[in-house]
C-alpha cells in the first residue's frame, strides 16, 4: 500500500486538483494506494473541498482545530500511517505538498526505487529550479551550516518530497514518546529534522531528482527566509550522530 500524505493549511484552490492528479498518476501505476490529508486548522473552504473528494477517492482526512504548523502536521500524518499500515515492511508513506509545487508524477519513480530495496527516498531539488529567495537561503544553509549537513546521509536534506518505508516510521516512533512531538522546526528545517530522526533506522537511503513548479501555486509563498535560516541554525549538531546499526 502506498500512503500519500498531504499536509494542508488553507489550500482550497489547489488541494482538490492535486488529489485528482494523484488519482490519475497512481491509477496508471497500478498499485494500491490511500491518500491521507491532514487539514491543519484551515479557515478557508479546504474542509468542504476534501469532503467532496471523500466520495470518489480512497481518502482519509485528519484535522486539527489548532494550527500545528508544517512540521507537526507531517509528523501527525506519518504517525497515523505507522499505525494504520498492515504490512510495514512493504508499505510506504509519501509526503507531498498541497500547493502543487511538487509533481505527483515524481512519486512513481521514487516508489519504484524504494521497491528495489531502499528504505528512504529523498527528493533532491536542482539548484536552478529554486526561486531567487529560496535559492539564497538554500545556498547559505548548505554553506554556513556545514557542521550539521556534513554528516547528512543525502546531499539535500531540505527538500520536501519523501518516501519512507513504514517499518522505518514504526521504529522511530516506537523510540519516542507518543505525547511529545519529535519535530519542532518548520518547513525546510522540519524536513531536515525529520530525516535526522528517521535516517538511523534505514538501511539504505537514495536521492532522486525533484522538480518544483512555483508557477502552479495560486497563493502567496509562506516561505520566510530569515526564520528558515534561524530554524536551520538551531538544529542540533548531533542530528545525524545516531548509529544506523542500532535500528
Amino acid at each position: 500500500m502506498i500512503y500519500i500524505c498531504i499536509p494542508t493549511h488553507n489550500e482550497a484552490s489547489t488541494v482538490g486538483v492535486l488529489l485528482w492528479k494523484v488519482r490519475n498518476v497512481l491509477g496508471e501505476f497500478g498499485r494500491d494506494y490511500r491518500i491521507v490529508v491532514h487539514d491543519d486548522a484551515s479557515s478557508d473552504e479546504t474542509p468542504e473541498v476534501l469532503q467532496r473528494y471523500r466520495r470518489s477517492l480512497p481518502l482519509t482526512v485528519l484535522r486539527s482545530d489548532e494550527h500545528l504548523g508544517y512540521g507537526r502536521s507531517v509528523e501527525k500524518l506519518l504517525r497515523h500511517v505507522s499505525k494504520a499500515a498492515p504490512y510495514p515492511k512493504r508499505d510506504c508513506a509519501v509526503v507531498l505538498q498541497a500547493d502543487f509545487t511538487e509533481r505527483p508524477d515524481d512519486v512513481v519513480a521514487a516508489v519504484k526505487i524504494l521497491e528495489g530495496g531502499v528504505d528512504i527516498v529523498v527528493g533532491s531539488i536542482e539548484f536552478g529550479e529554486l526561486h531567487r529567495v529560496t535559492r539564497a537561503v538554500h545556498w547559505a544553509s548548505r554553506t554556513f551550516l556545514h557542521r550539521i549537513f556534513a554528516k547528512a546521509p543525502v546531499s539535500d536534506p531540505l527538500a520536501g518530497l519523501r518516501v519512507y518505508r513504514v517499518i522505518v516510521l514504526k521504529k522511530a516512533f516506537r523510540d519516542s514518546s507518543q505525547q511529545k512531538p519529535l519535530i519542532s522546526a518548520e518547513r525546510w528545517a522540519a524536513n531536515a529534522e525529520m530525516l535526522g530522526y528517521l535516517a538511523p533506522h534505514a538501511r539504505r537511503i537514495v536521492e532522486v531528482p525533484a522538480r518544483l513548479h512555483y508557477d502552479l501555486r495560486t497563493r502567496p509563498s509562506r516561505f520566510r527566509p530569515w526564520r528558515t535560516f534561524l530554524e536551520l541554525a538551531r538544529l542540533p549538531k548531533s542530528l545525524w550522530s545516531s548509529k544506523a546499526e542500532e535500528a
